[in-house]
């Protein structure tokens, strides 16, 4: 199974619509690629790792597929849509990376 993680930065003038990205833009991206989703998650930052301290990330978003070639013939044809969804919820570019998940 792989993991593809996409991160979005906390920083200054950086804002992120929580609720329009787990409402309107995982359920488009869950409904584009279908059954080749095996799971989702999003993650809300709410605290750095000092009592105290921001949020090193404002969000991240979480899709688990069989394989990085399920990923890719699921999400490559609907790419463009899914990424000029972006400035619906955020100004942040964002972070992507594909992990292999062993536990």
């Amino acid at each position: 199974m792989i993991k593809v993680s996409v991160f979005y930065a906390n920083g200054e003038g950086k804002h992120f619509d929580i609720g329009y990205y787990c409402e309107k833009h995982m359920a488009m991206v869950k409904r584009l690629c279908g059954s080749a989703i095996k799971g989702m998650a999003v993650e809300h930052g709410i605290s750095g790792g000092a009592a105290g301290s921001a949020p090193t990330f404002l969000a991240m978003g979480h899709l688990y597929f069989d394989s990085v070639e399920a990923f890719q013939l699921s999400f490559g044809p609907h790419t463009n849509e899914i990424v000029s969804d972006v400035p619906n919820y955020t100004n942040i570019q964002p972070t992507i990376q594909i992990s292999e998940v062993k536990i």
